[in-house]
C-alpha cells in the first residue's frame, strides 16, 4: 500500500472538512451578527447562541488546520516485521472475521478514508485504542476492553 497516497488522501479529506467548517463558520458569524439576531428582550439569546456556533466552528476550522500541517509533514515510514506499532503506522486487526485498518496518524483521529477499496480510520496515540497499540508488533494478541466487554484481537500487518 502506498502511504504517501494514503496521507494525500487524509489531507484531501482534511481539506475538504475544513472548507466545510470555514463556510459554515462564516455563515453563522453572519448571523450572529446581524440585525434580526439583536436581542428583543433578556430571554432571546439568538445572537449570543449564533456567537457561540461560530466561535467553536472557527476552534475546529483551526484544529484541522494544524492537523493538515502535521500530516503534509508526515514522512511516510515502512515498518518491518519486528518494529513496534507508532505514529505512520499502517496497522491491520483482525477480530473473529473482521479485518480493521488504522493508520497511526498524529491527529485527526475519527477520519474514515477509503483507499485502495479499503475503509482506513485514523487513530491517535492518544486515543485508547492507539494507547494499546503503540510498542506492540506484528503477531501480537491482545484484549480491548470497551465498557464490559473485551474484544480479543490479532495484529495481522504493521506497515
Amino acid at each position: 500500500m502506498d502511504k504517501r497516497a494514503l496521507i494525500q488522501a487524509i489531507v484531501a479529506q482534511l481539506s475538504g472538512e475544513l472548507e466545510s467548517y470555514a463556510r459554515s463558520a462564516r455563515a453563522t458569524h453572519e448571523e450572529a451578527t446581524h440585525e434580526q439576531s439583536k436581542a428583543e428582550n433578556k430571554y432571546d439569546t439568538r445572537g449570543l447562541e449564533a456567537s457561540y456556533l461560530a466561535q467553536g466552528q472557527s476552534r475546529q476550522a483551526a484544529e484541522i488546520v494544524q492537523a493538515v500541517k502535521q500530516f503534509e509533514t508526515l514522512e511516510p515510514k515502512d515498518f518491518g516485521k519486528d518494529d513496534p506499532i507508532d505514529v505512520g503506522a499502517l496497522v491491520e486487526l483482525e477480530s473473529g472475521a473482521d479485518r480493521l485498518f488504522y493508520f497511526i496518524g498524529p491527529r485527526a483521529g475519527g477520519v474514515e478514508i477509503l483507499h485502495e477499496r479499503k475503509q482506513i480510520v485514523v487513530m491517535t496515540p492518544q486515543a485508547p485504542m492507539g494507547r494499546e497499540l503503540l510498542g506492540r508488533k506484528k503477531g501480537d494478541r491482545f484484549e480491548f476492553a470497551q465498557g464490559k466487554t473485551r474484544t480479543p484481537y490479532l495484529i495481522r500487518n504493521v506497515r
